[in-house]
């Protein structure tokens, strides 16, 4: 459980025990006890089994891809995947691959629906570059109608392992990875996700440990 929904969760339960004290309405009671529920139910954490094995890059976030399509960069080609999570998806968001920290920039933007395309670029973004042993991967946490804060809990320089909570988007979001466009694409629009435990693809090289 995410530190969030025990502060929503025990909030809205605090209001349902006062609204009953005041009232004694079953009903007006329920509404908060629902919302308490809800909060716990989404700031859920569950634990997830990371795959093991050279070269995998692993998805960031739960969540509904979108898109897989090649992409020019500054530095190059580049394959971009889309996830796009909405309300009843785990938000919790993990590093894609073990290495350092050596990117992080973050953009104030507005909050259009998630499932457009145009969110990546307009939208309130986070973006992360984790780079290992012969690979670099970048992923932005974008936000959506309904999100409105970004968590990132690390800092530049800092060492994270391949699957490693790393932050977290409240409500329904988005987020988009670039990967190294030799890496074999292991998922195709259309398919679910699960953060830390999908692979999205995989390095032939195998250098990325």
């Amino acid at each position: 459980m995410v530190r969030d929904g025990y502060f929503y969760g025990v909030g809205f339960l605090t209001v349902a025990v006062t609204c009953y004290l005041l009232t004694t309405s079953l009903w007006l009671t329920l509404v908060p006890v629902l919302l308490a529920a809800f909060f716990l139910w989404f700031f859920r954490d569950p634990e997830r089994a990371i795959p093991d094995g050279p070269g995998l890059i692993v998805s960031p976030a739960d969540g509904l891809v979108t898109e897989t399509v090649r992409v020019e960069t500054p530095a190059g080609p580049h394959t971009r995947i889309s996830i796009f999570l909405n309300v009843f998806n785990v938000h919790v968001n993990r590093s894609p691959i073990a290495g350092s920290i050596s990117g992080l920039e973050y953009r104030q933007g507005s909050f259009g629906n998630a499932i457009s395309a145009e969110s990546a670029e307009k939208n309130e973004q986070n973006i992360v570059t984790v780079s290992g042993p012969g690979i670099t991967v970048t992923f932005k946490q974008i936000a959506g109608l309904l999100a409105r804060r970004i968590v990132f809990s690390y800092h530049l320089g800092d060492k994270v392992t391949r699957g490693q909570r790393i932050g977290l988007i409240k409500f329904g979001s988005r987020v988009n990875v670039l990967i190294p466009v030799e890496a074999k694409l292991h998922v195709k629009v259309g398919d679910k996700v699960s953060g830390g435990s999908s692979v999205l693809a995989a390095l032939d090289s195998g250098a990325q440990q």
